[in-house]
């Protein structure tokens, strides 16, 4: 397939910069097989089946953007750092702009509390080892830090005191993202009370989201593009849980794409969920098996993005397209902090 096949004509009005207060407010749109309802959020946990699973993406967001000075001699410069992934032995992959004033060996301040030394390079991106680890690090780093709101945000609008609550799931719990996992992000304590009365069970998994996934495809062909990887785990609990809903007859329902792609991942070698952790750079476009995932709660998503090919991949081409030209017309709030819809393939 070629990347014209993913894209549309979006009306820039409809990007969401901010999301929908109370989260339940938000508009839902659940297609369901070939039928399409408009609602909204609150009336989310009506739409599933007693003994029905929802997979829910623990990663937490961490404030990765941090700006700070360089120091030489008497001359110093602004430098911004945007964190991407830890490495294994503890320094962080990140962004930095401009790069090109910063030589290996230099520090970058940013409080009294927090600096970084440049190690290394690899292309654009960079190497830093702070100059604390463990809490301390985590502490330094959320006085010090803002945000990391998507690029189409970012360009419109500066990260404020709220996106450290709205660009936050309500579990989240294992710090590591460097972006939210946004269909989660609709879910408060009353959808939360509502599902457990509707017999809707929870399964936890993590995903630590990165930078990667508002990389565009540049390549026509998309069976030549190549994925970033992330950072994930499936649980033995986590498998066992949702192999025994999937046992009993029940649905199992990733919320968002990122817990998705998870799921997948764990089934890709033996056909069924098993415990996994690693690295996955899966990538799912129309044609692909799905083992695990019975639907999605998703968000809407950017013209030619791989998030688009996924739930191509999930709904079918023609399908997603005409659910997409029904929400434009309904006037959806499209991206991170958009709508939210509800895809069940099979009704």
């Amino acid at each position: 397939m070629k990347l014209s096949d993913f894209d549309f004509t979006l009306p820039e009005d409809l990007i969401a910069l901010r999301p929908a207060v109370p989260r339940t407010a938000a508009k839902l749109l659940v297609a369901r097989g070939d039928t399409i309802s408009d609602l909204t959020v609150a009336e989310l946990a009506a739409q599933f089946n007693p003994g029905d699973r929802l997979v829910l993406n623990d990663t937490k967001v961490i404030p990765a953007r941090l700006s700070g000075l360089r120091h030489r001699g008497e001359a110093t410069a602004r430098i911004e750092v945007t964190l991407l992934q830890p490495t294994a032995d503890g320094a962080w992959m990140a962004l930095i702009k401009p790069l090109r004033k910063l030589h290996e060996g230099e520090d970058i301040v940013f409080t009294p509390r927090l600096s970084a030394t440049l190690i290394g390079r690899d292309g654009d991106q960079a190497m830093l080892r702070f100059n604390l680890t463990g809490d301390d690090f985590d502490a330094a780093l959320a006085e010090a830090g803002q945000m990391p709101l998507p690029p189409y945000i970012a360009a419109r609008r500066a990260a404020d005191a709220q996106d450290l609550q709205d660009y936050q799931t309500i579990w989240a719990d294992r710090p590591g993202a460097v972006a939210a996992p946004t269909a989660s992000l609709h879910f408060d304590a009353a959808v939360m009370a509502a599902l457990a009365a509707r017999g809707v069970t929870l399964t936890r998994v993590t995903l630590h989201v990165g930078a990667g996934t508002f990389l565009p495809v540049k390549v026509d062909d998309i069976a030549q593009h190549k994925m970033h990887a992330e950072w994930g785990e499936v649980t033995a609990t986590a498998a066992a849980e949702i192999a025994a809903t999937k046992a009993a007859g029940g649905r199992v329902i990733p919320v968002g794409t990122t817990a998705l792609r998870l799921l997948e991942t764990a089934a890709r070698d033996t056909g069924v969920i098993a415990p996994w952790v690693g690295e996955t750079d899966i990538f799912i476009t129309p044609g692909f098996n799905f083992r695990v995932a019975d639907g999605l709660v998703t968000n809407f998503h950017l013209p030619k993005s791989t998030l688009m090919m996924l739930v191509s991949g999930l709904m079918g081409a023609d399908r997603i397209r005409a659910i997409y030209d029904h929400a434009i017309a309904q006037r959806y709030r499209f991206f991170s902090y958009g709508d939210a819809s509800l895809l069940l393939p099979k009704g």
